[in-house]
């Protein structure tokens, strides 16, 4: 929006109360800084906010501004407790106002195409599915700021890099019964862990695995998911889930072609192009009153299925969905 890449939208203000960080956004986008969320909410030329603070910050600041009567688009995770996410929904929807999840992976072009496949039914009963995150982050970028990989405001590798994709391998391929996960912190100095490995059952009798560390070096090496069923196979791939790997189906259409020449990859010279999707889903929305892809509801499902990895990872148990959670520590401060 502070680029006018968004139609019918526009940066009006930024708020951060350190100043400095405020500061440079304004000064970049030429709008107004405020240090203060009350003098923020109160400017009456905003009608929704995007709250990009710590995880552990999401809640409060997402009811502020329902209270306030401003939409809110919240990055992910949409908060690190199940009764905060139940508390932000509560406030959304008593004021009357939408809530917007950031998925916007969900919006990259291979992912939009397999989720074409997926609806036309075309692999028929799911198999098997897999997400990979390796992805590097050395103990620099934890020291950026000092609630990185704490429980209480970020959680480790499973909340915050690998949330997108956790929540595209249930989006593919439904409600989760159980889980069984495992964790170690191998590499930075931080409380959360930086390498996780899982499994699941889904409803349909399909199984998954999550595979995700931010403990790859020296470099990021992929971040995927794949799709196996009896009647094909897709793999999307890249750093972010933004390339076809494999495109595969017993049934062969003459669109597949076009698939892999055309929409493999998401647009090269495109910076960001889930979030700009995104973004414009956002607005269409608003200005619509469409539904949201990824709203309250559907952000909470991703939430409690992390919440159940953490807490088979505490107990080394299997967990079943549906839980309350007992021995995680996300969410709570040390």
């Amino acid at each position: 929006m502070g680029g006018n890449h968004i139609d019918r939208a526009r940066l009006a203000a930024v708020c951060d109360p350190v100043r400095a960080r405020a500061d440079a956004v304004a000064s970049k986008f030429g709008v107004p800084a405020h240090y203060d969320i009350e003098d923020f909410l109160a400017r009456k030329d905003i009608d929704a906010v995007a709250v990009l603070t710590p995880s552990g910050l999401h809640p409060q600041h997402a009811i502020a501004c329902a209270r306030a009567g401003k939409h809110v688009v919240v990055e992910k995770p949409m908060a690190l407790r199940l009764q905060d996410a139940d508390d932000m929904i509560r406030a959304c929807d008593e004021a009357g106002i939408k809530l917007f999840v950031v998925k916007q992976n969900r919006f990259n072009v291979p992912v939009v195409k397999a989720r074409e496949a997926l609806d036309a039914g075309r692999f028929g009963r799911l198999v098997l599915g897999t997400v990979r995150v390796r992805w590097c982050r050395d103990q620099a970028y934890y020291d950026q700021d000092s609630w990185r990989g704490t429980w209480a405001y970020d959680g480790g590798v499973l909340t915050n890099q690998a949330s997108h994709h956790i929540d595209m391998l249930e989006w593919f391929f439904g409600d989760v019964i159980s889980v069984h996960a495992r964790a170690v912190t191998a590499l930075a100095k931080i409380e959360t862990e930086d390498t996780a490995v899982a499994t699941l059952k889904f409803r349909n009798g399909a199984l998954g695995i999550i595979e995700a560390t931010t403990a790859a070096r020296p470099t990021d090496l992929e971040g995927s998911l794949s799709i196996l069923g009896e009647r094909g196979t897709v793999e999307i791939a890249g750093f972010a889930v933004n390339q076809i790997r494999h495109w595969r189906f017993a049934d062969e259409l003459p669109s597949d072609k076009d698939v892999i020449e055309k929409f493999s990859v998401n647009p090269p010279n495109v910076y960001g192009f889930g979030h700009q999707a995104y973004y414009q889903h956002v607005v269409d929305c608003l200005t619509n009153q469409r539904a949201a892809l990824v709203d309250g509801l559907e952000g909470r499902k991703s939430l409690e299925l992390i919440s159940a990895l953490y807490e088979s990872i505490e107990t080394g148990q299997e967990v079943a969905l549906r839980f309350t959670p007992r021995l995680s520590r996300l969410g709570i401060a040390s």
